[in-house]
């Protein structure tokens, strides 16, 4: 049955505790999914000349959560529509199941996280040279080209690791490595994995993996898989969803 922001109470005391340290240990999750990619400048011999084009302004997807935490053995799913116009994100959960606790204090709560860095302005997370480093293009021993992204300061928002090229080196194929600055005393090495296809032109997120170590729940994922079905206020074609289906980590 579809709802709109109605929360009915969690259970499960000691999780929902820890659980409100984990979702500040995915607030840079949430940001990047509406964040711009690029918009480095491609005069620089340093970097690799990553394709511009049209940013990702608005989208509608169909979005696919998980999360688990190890210790307490539980784990949770949300299905939910997303909207971003631009201005605001908007979402209707459509469905939901498994633990309580991991759905309210953890699924929903990562989705009103969203609406507020939304809100906010989420610029402090772009992956842009106002708020990173940019190394050299390496060429790794499996064959993969990455390049190395050293965040200008310690935030909550930022990541430090690497961007993957796609194997001519003109795109991203993913972005991972861990928060450049803890979130909190109870949240550590969170370690993210964003992986991006490019859909009718448009570069977007179609999956995130995520781990959190929080202390007393040991170790916790978030997997997001989105499922598009319009971009830039155009529906998304036949091909570009076969596509986002090759593209989402199985």
């Amino acid at each position: 049955m579809s709802q709109r922001h109605t929360e009915p109470p969690a259970d499960g005391r000691t999780l929902g505790r820890r659980a409100s340290f984990w979702v500040l240990g995915f607030t840079v999750i949430a940001a990047m999914a509406v964040v711009p990619l690029a918009g480095r400048a491609e005069e620089s011999s340093a970097t690799p000349r990553v394709t511009r084009d049209e940013p990702l302004t608005s989208y509608r997807a169909f979005r696919r959560m998980h999360a688990k935490s190890e210790r307490f053995n539980q784990e949770g799913w949300l299905d939910a529509w997303t909207e971003f116009d631009g201005h605001e994100f908007r979402y209707e959960i459509v469905d939901e199941r498994g633990s309580d606790s991991i759905r309210n204090k953890v699924l929903k709560a990562v989705l009103r996280r969203e609406q507020e860095i939304v809100a906010e302005g989420p610029d402090r997370a772009a992956l842009t040279e106002e708020n990173y480093v940019f190394g050299e293009t390496e060429t790794e021993a499996d064959g993969q080209r990455s390049v190395q992204i050293t965040p200008k300061r310690k935030d909550v928002m930022l990541l430090e690791g690497r961007m993957v090229l796609t194997p001519d080196g003109s795109d991203v194929a993913r972005v991972e490595g861990r928060m450049a600055k803890n979130p909190s005393f109870w949240t550590s090495l969170v370690s993210v994995i964003r992986h991006f296809a490019r859909v009718d032109g448009v570069r977007v997120p179609v999956a995130t993996e995520s781990i959190a170590k929080v202390k007393l729940a040991g170790q916790s994922r978030l997997d997001v898989i989105y499922e598009y079905e319009s971009i830039n206020g155009q529906p998304v074609s036949v091909a570009a969803k076969r596509v986002l289906a090759s593209a989402a980590p199985r």
